[in-house]
């Protein structure tokens, strides 16, 4: 993108909270904004763990109307529906959702649903006709976000969702999800006293893909002065936080510049119509909607690989990505920012080869590869990358 190109920059985040000790205010936070009741919504981990969600029940206190610890990292459409009966049984005008990625997607979904006030059943046939639901019209019961793992899925207006036959309300496995400006939390709380509490593996895998995000934003054909001023600082910030991370375990002290990094990289990348997330993002896709990987480790196999392709065939702003990583000094910089990435990945001890983590085998290449083609994601590869079936199975041959 050069600097004489035209743009258009629309984005409405929520308010933003950072610090530790910051969820001690949420009931204050809720009042500014109008709310009385919110549903807390989280998985039932989190639900169960006294040291993660006793500081926001806590912080909540008289706003707090009742517990929703039923989220899954399957994001089932039916635990949207639940949550919905849920939402209206404590008369709830808010939804908090705490803990990954998950949770809040559920909690969007919920969103969505307590407004289009539907029968499940006509749900989940549109759903697995169109891979999406109808938003209505008007207001959406409003989003507080408080992250406890570092994956930067917060600062966005989508959300995935998945239904199964066992839930009663599709005939067969259905993934998709639901985008709309509305949907973008009405605060986001980060507390590095709350993210502590997290398990470093957890971590370590999230990080992975809210890392991936500040690098895609930069070569992203949607790319803004803008988010390549955020990308950069939170890229600097990751950079050295993540190795520290990966080396003395998550403290409040390290994790700070960390969930800054990752508050300020997705910070712009999901706006309307367009996201700066690309081609790292639609193999992670390919590799996670059907096979049992999370999502970090799937960003951390194939991340240095893709991107040692993408350079391969256009410039893909090595230099800004260079820069932000650190290596900007590198007489070879493609393969430094390469090296650099793979770095980043070895200090949080993940998975460096597909054969490592349970995806696909060589002989079900050429079906991911479809899969990842047909990802929207790819459309915001680099100009002049025209990603190819035989380019991105070659991919995945490399990374395993």
């Amino acid at each position: 993108m050069s600097r004489r190109d035209g743009f258009r920059f629309e984005y409405d985040p929520g308010v933003l909270r950072f610090g530790s000790g910051s969820v001690d205010d949420l009931a204050d936070e809720l009042a500014r904004q109008g709310f009385d009741r919110a549903l807390l919504v989280c998985g039932s981990t989190v639900g169960n763990s006294p040291a993660v969600i006793d500081p926001v029940t806590e912080g909540l206190g008289d706003r707090l109307g009742g517990v929703f610890a039923e989220t899954t990292t399957k994001k089932r459409l039916a635990t949207a529906v639940e949550g919905t009966e849920a939402m209206d049984a404590h008369d709830a005008d808010v939804l908090v959702a705490l803990g990954g990625g998950s949770s809040l997607d559920v909690a969007k979904v919920i969103s969505v649903l307590d407004a289009a006030d539907r029968d499940p059943a006509a749900i989940g046939r549109e759903f697995e006709e169109r891979g999406t639901i109808s938003i209505p019209s008007g207001s959406l019961a409003p989003i507080v976000a408080i992250p406890t793992t570092l994956a930067g899925a917060d600062l966005s207006t989508v959300a995935g969702v998945t239904a199964a036959p066992d839930g009663g309300l599709v005939d067969a496995p259905t993934s998709g999800g639901v985008g709309d400006p509305r949907l973008m939390p009405g605060a986001i709380v980060y507390d590095p006293a709350l993210v502590a509490t997290t398990p470093k593996s957890i971590l370590a895998a999230s990080a992975m893909n809210g890392f991936d995000k500040g690098i895609e934003t930069l070569y992203a054909r949607t790319a803004t002065p803008v988010t390549d001023a955020t990308a950069m600082r939170g890229l600097g910030l990751l950079r050295d936080g993540l190795r520290r991370l990966g080396d003395e375990g998550p403290t409040e002290d390290v994790l700070e510049p960390v969930l800054e990094g990752t508050m300020v990289v997705q910070y712009g990348i999901s706006r309307p119509g367009e996201t700066t997330l690309s081609i790292v993002h639609a193999f992670g896709h390919g590799l996670t909607r059907s096979y049992d990987v999370q999502q970090g480790a799937a960003h951390g196999v194939v991340a240095p690989h893709v991107l040692r392709y993408l350079f391969e065939e256009v410039d893909g702003r090595r230099d800004l990505l260079a820069d932000a990583l650190g290596v900007g000094d590198a007489a070879d910089r493609a393969e430094a920012i390469v090296d650099a990435v793979a770095d980043v990945r070895d200090a949080l001890d993940l998975p460096a080869r597909l054969r490592d983590v349970d995806g696909p085998e060589p002989d079900e290449f050429p079906a991911v590869a479809e899969a990842i083609l047909e990802d929207s994601f790819v459309a915001n590869a680099p100009a002049g990358l025209e990603p190819t079936q035989e380019a991105i199975e070659a991919v995945l041959e490399d990374a395993y």
